[in-house]
């Protein structure tokens, strides 16, 4: 079990991390994170990635909100969680896709956002 405190997500790349760290750790299928800050006032990063199927979808989204809720962010809006095919889970900087593997590539969102800076894992996984 991840563990993540208040500190781990004081900042607003902390929280990036933190969140990677749990999709990662419950096998969240090709994790991405972009830096959209200078193409958008929406948020500053977009993490996006995949679930296996509509329950393991539902069940990262819920991870997320659990853990990251347990050191005191919590979502200020979700979407999509009864469907299960595409969940948003918007933390004001960061908003995290979590999509079933049709749903991403239809919606196609690393294309989308394509000028923004994608952030390697492997640096948000060293913090």
């Amino acid at each position: 079990m991840i563990n993540v405190t208040e500190k781990d997500i004081s900042s607003k790349l902390g929280l990036v991390s933190a969140v990677v760290r749990v999709l990662d750790e419950k096998q969240a299928v090709n994790i991405k994170v972009i830096c959209v800050e200078k193409q958008t006032s929406l948020c500053n990063y977009f993490i996006i990635c995949e679930g296996r199927s509509g329950t393991h979808v539902s069940s990262l989204a819920d991870e997320v909100i659990d853990i990251i809720g347990r050191a005191g962010a919590h979502p200020l809006h979700t979407d999509g969680i009864k469907q299960g095919n595409w969940i948003a889970l918007d933390y004001a900087s960061v908003i995290i896709h979590i999509f079933d593997r049709p749903s991403r590539e239809f919606y196609s969102l690393e294309n989308i956002w394509r000028d923004g800076k994608e952030i390697p894992l492997s640096e948000l996984t060293d913090n």
